[in-house]
């Protein structure tokens, strides 16, 4: 599987942006999917993941603010970003896992894509 993410950009606090990730390859839809960031001089975090059979999680940090949704016809992923804070600015990469099974982002996950640059100005 490969994944190319796209959809980063600046935005003024308050503000939404829209991530994608459009993934390659047979059985896309039967991957886990989530996004994670990684800002200046910290880790990369889980952000939200999406399960194959539809189970959905979200970091404490952006709940009620993102979104995340997949399409399996266009074997793409997409992570809605509203009420945008300075804090939100990071790379944001997509990522991918045969795994299913909760807290599968906290393992070694197969498929990363490139990331794609948020930036949100106060």
């Amino acid at each position: 599987v490969q994944l190319q993410a796209s959809g980063g950009g600046l935005v003024q606090a308050g503000g939404s942006l829209r991530v994608s990730c459009a993934g390659s390859g047979r059985a896309f839809s039967h991957y886990a999917v989530g996004w994670f960031r990684q800002a200046p001089g910290l880790e990369r975090e889980f952000v939200a993941a999406h399960s194959a059979g539809g189970s959905i999680y979200y970091a404490e940090s952006v709940k009620g603010r993102f979104t995340i949704s997949r399409d399996n016809a266009a074997n793409k992923v997409n992570l809605q970003m509203n009420s945008l804070k300075p804090e939100d600015t990071a790379v944001y990469y997509c990522a991918a896992d045969r795994t299913n099974t909760y807290l599968w982002w906290e393992r070694p996950i197969e498929y990363w894509g490139q990331g794609t640059q948020v930036t949100v100005s106060s």
